[in-house]
């Protein structure tokens, strides 16, 4: 028998630990990176950090969301794939602006015309 908070609401545990399970799942992915990317942003320095971990990530990750289109599974899967695609392009787009920051000799800016 499962507790009932409220006969109107019908909220059980059951439902409470379905919730908080789900949440857990869709930002799971991306708390290891938030202190990479603060850590980053403050010493200036991608040194150690591979794009081509982003690069996997994204394939995996955009595949996952078109495999949903096909056959359509678990809602919070899919809003971990979309978070996760947001937060690597996050990454890159660190990595590359410290990187061009941080080159010894810059190459001049082009425009394209």
């Amino acid at each position: 028998m499962d507790w009932v908070i409220s006969d109107e609401l019908s909220l059980t545990v059951g439902h409470v630990v379905g919730w908080v399970s789900a949440g857990a799942i869709i930002v799971g992915g991306v708390v290891p990176y938030i202190p990479q990317y603060r850590q980053i942003k403050k010493t200036q320095d991608v040194e150690g950090f591979s794009l081509l971990v982003c690069l996997a990530l994204l394939i995996a990750n955009t595949l996952r969301i078109m495999f949903w289109f096909g056959k359509h599974f678990e809602y919070p899967l899919l809003v971990q794939s979309l978070i996760m695609n947001v937060a690597m392009f996050m990454m890159i787009h660190l990595c590359v602006r410290v990187r061009n920051r941080n080159q010894l000799v810059q190459a001049r800016q082009r425009l394209f015309t």
